[in-house]
């Protein structure tokens, strides 16, 4: 497999900033929202946008993560995380942030979905991913996206925003 850099550590960080200002930007009310990231890609743009409002609004919204690998309609093709589902406060009522790295098909965020609903019915879920790969298979649009990359439906899209040398790559 062929690994390349398609977005480097300044490009990928101007995206960042602007996705995160995007989403602190909109009409979500910060004081009635939750943040959920999606097993394993959203956990660290979650906390990203958790210390962000916090530093801009004072307001520290409460962060969970979810694993929806039982839920999806496709079980056996997807890695388990490893990690169980934590959603560790009421989100009845709420207005949830589900945020993911990716969005390809859609079928990981139908699956989110499905798995916060057992949980409670918040008021609102809106969507925020750092990279659109195109080839939905169902009607899923973000609300918010970093940047639309089109690849094929066998490439695959890492991301990195921690690291000091942040990178979005193709494989």
């Amino acid at each position: 497999m062929k690994k390349e850099i398609i977005l480097g550590n300044k490009e990928t960080g101007l995206i960042l900033d602007n996705f995160i200002n995007d989403i602190l930007s909109s009409k979500i009310n910060f004081n009635n929202a939750v943040i959920i990231g999606i097993k394993n890609g959203g956990v660290p743009l979650a906390g990203l946008i958790q210390k962000t409002v916090f530093k801009r609004f004072n307001i520290d919204c409460k962060i969970g993560y979810v694993d929806m690998t039982l839920y999806r309609d496709d079980p056996f093709s997807v890695k388990k995380s490893g990690n169980a589902t934590e959603l560790l406060f009421d989100i009845n009522d709420k207005e949830v942030i589900l945020v993911d790295d990716v969005i390809s098909s859609g079928r990981t965020v139908r699956a989110s979905i499905d798995e916060i609903f057992d949980f409670g019915r918040p008021e609102k879920i809106r969507l925020a991913v750092f990279i659109d790969k195109g080839g939905r298979e169902l009607p899923i649009c973000p609300d918010f996206i970093g940047k639309k990359i089109r690849a094929g439906k066998k490439e695959i899209i890492n991301v990195d925003v921690l690291s000091k040398k942040k990178f979005v790559e193709k494989i």
